[in-house]
C-alpha cells in the first residue's frame, strides 16, 4: 500500500489551523509522541508507519505502510521518524473552578505553548485556558513539543477577559514591578495569566488581575530584561506547588 494523493493531500493541509479547524484532525509525528497519543483517548483516523510493530494499533484497518521516501514527502522532520499519525481533535471542554489554573494571553510561539503544557503537566496543572489570539494547541509544533502532555491537560480557548473576571478565584501575573514570588504566601487555588513574548499581558487583561508577581534578579549588572514565558512560568508554578 502506498500514499494516495488525496492523504498527501490531507496530510499538507493539516498543518494550517483553517484546515484543522474544518476536518476537526491534527497530525503527529515520532514514534514516541504518536504512541503516547494512542493510550490516551483521543481518536485515531489513519497511521503511516514505514516499517510494522513501530507503533501498536489497535484497528489494524487504520494502518498504511508507506515508503521512508513517501513519508519524507509529507514530513516536516528533516529526518522523519518511520510514522505519521492523525488524530481526531477532542470536543471542547469545561474548566471547572478549582484548584490552580494556568491562563496565556496571545502567546504566538509554538515552542512555548508545547513547553507550558508540559510544565502543567508535570506540576499536576490539569486546566489551561487560553486566550482567542494564542496559537492553536494542534499546531504540529505544539503536539511535537508537548511529548504526549496535551493529552493530560485540559485546554480552552475563549475570552479569557470575561473568564477571568467572572471567576471567584484570585489572579495572578508576572510583572517586573510586582511582589517578591519568594516572600509571598501563595494560595493553592486560582489563575496564573501568562502573557505574549513581546509585550506581556495586554492593557484588556492587566485590569483585571488581582496581584502582580516578580520573580527578582539576583545578577551583579540587574541587566536582563526578562525571562522566557515558559521559564518564567516553570518558576511560577514552582513557587505555587511548593507553598
Amino acid at each position: 500500500m502506498s500514499l494516495s494523493k488525496n492523504q498527501t493531500k490531507l496530510i499538507n493541509s493539516l498543518r494550517q489551523k483553517k484546515y484543522r479547524q474544518e476536518t476537526g484532525l491534527f497530525i503527529a509525528e515520532g514514534i514516541k509522541v504518536v504512541n503516547e497519543l494512542l493510550t490516551s483517548n483521543l481518536e485515531l483516523e489513519k497511521i503511516f508507519v514505514t516499517e510494522t510493530g513501530v507503533v501498536e494499533v489497535p484497528d489494524t484497518s487504520k494502518i498504511v505502510e508507506i515508503s521512508e521516501a513517501e513519508l519524507k514527502k509529507v514530513s516536516t522532520f528533516k529526518t522523519p521518524n518511520k510514522v505519521l499519525g492523525i488524530f481526531r481533535i477532542p470536543k471542547t471542554v469545561l474548566i471547572e473552578e478549582s484548584g490552580l489554573i494556568v491562563a496565556l494571553d496571545t502567546i504566538n510561539d509554538p515552542g512555548n505553548l508545547g513547553t507550558i503544557i508540559r510544565l502543567c503537566d508535570w506540576f499536576g496543572i490539569e486546566q489551561l485556558v487560553c486566550s482567542k489570539d494564542t496559537v492553536d494547541c494542534y499546531n504540529q509544533k505544539v503536539i511535537q513539543s508537548t511529548m504526549g502532555s496535551i493529552t493530560r491537560v485540559k485546554i480552552l480557548y475563549t475570552d479569557l477577559e470575561s473568564f477571568i473576571q467572572n471567576s471567584e478565584l484570585p489572579s495572578f501575573t508576572a510583572d517586573m514591578d510586582g511582589d517578591n514570588v519568594y516572600k509571598t504566601d501563595l494560595p493553592k487555588e486560582g489563575i496564573l495569566v501568562m502573557g505574549n513574548e513581546a509585550n506581556g499581558i495586554s492593557d484588556e487583561i492587566n485590569k483585571v488581575i488581582q496581584q502582580k508577581l516578580t520573580i527578582p534578579r539576583f545578577g551583579k549588572t540587574q541587566e536582563t530584561e526578562s525571562l522566557n514565558v515558559a521559564t518564567a512560568t516553570a518558576i511560577l508554578l514552582s513557587e505555587f506547588k511548593r507553598g
